[in-house]
Order: structure tokens, then C-alpha cells, then sequence
């Protein structure tokens, strides 16, 4: 059975602000096989949280084949409290715009077999964090 982590974060330079998504996808051995560094407008930073997931799901999705992925067991770790306790169920989603990006990532992790939530420290997931950073950087 497949195992993959995603590490993933989004930010805004002011809130909303320009913002951008990132995400690195490791394959269980720990291999880098794909990231995701995307501008996403004027945006929340809790938005850019959730489409950071988002993307890397459908990047993974893309890369390993929808067989692969129905088999595919699948954590995401990411500094963003609130999104990780949404995903969860422990906190409710009451934003409407978040309430769109929480339904696109549910119908997003369907496709795998398994997705399970992490909290991480902000400094174990510098590089979600870098590639976000260079979304913003980029406004492109």
C-alpha cells in the first residue's frame, strides 16, 4: 500500500492579501516526488491554508494514477491549527468561503484510501513554507 506525506502551507501578506499556496509531497521512503507553488490572488490566509491541500492532492492524484491513489494512505502535515482541527471535526466551519474550500478538500481526500491531519511546528514544515513564501514572491 502506498504511503505519502504532504507537507503543506499557505499564507497572505495581510489578511486577505496576496497569497499563495505551497506543498511538498515525500513518498514513504521520505523522497521529495513533486511540490506545488502557487499565486493565488488576493486571499485569506486561512484560504491559502486549505488550497495548499487542495493542490497537492490533485498533484498527487495526477502523478500516481486514480488506481494508485484509492489504495493510497495519506498525511498531511501543516502549521495551520484551524485547518487541521476542521479536517478533523473538532472545531465546526462557519467562514463561507471556508466552507467551499472545506467541501473541495473532502471530495479531494476521497480519492485516496486513507488521509489523516497533523499539527506540525511551523519550523518542521519550512519547506511548504518557502514555497508558499515564493508564490507570494512570484504574483504570477
Amino acid at each position: 500500500m502506498p504511503r505519502f506525506t504532504i507537507h503543506a502551507d499557505g499564507g497572505a501578506r495581510g489578511n486577505p492579501g496576496p497569497a499563495g499556496a505551497g506543498a511538498l509531497i515525500r513518498d514513504e521512503l521520505g523522497n521529495s516526488i513533486a511540490s506545488v507553488s502557487r499565486f493565488l490572488g488576493t486571499r485569506t490566509n486561512n484560504f491559502a491554508e486549505y488550497e495548499a491541500v487542495i493542490l497537492a492532492f490533485e498533484t498527487l492524484a495526477d502523478l500516481i494514477g486514480t488506481d494508485r491513489a484509492s489504495a493510497a494512505e495519506v498525511t498531511v502535515k501543516m502549521d495551520s491549527e484551524l485547518v487541521v482541527k476542521q479536517m478533523r471535526g473538532e472545531y465546526k466551519v462557519r467562514h463561507p468561503v471556508l466552507k467551499e474550500q472545506y467541501a473541495r478538500l473532502v471530495r479531494g481526500s476521497g480519492i485516496f484510501k486513507t488521509v489523516s491531519f497533523m499539527h506540525v511546528p511551523r519550523a518542521q514544515n519550512s519547506d511548504a513554507d518557502a514555497l508558499a513564501n515564493e508564490a507570494m514572491d512570484r504574483r504570477a
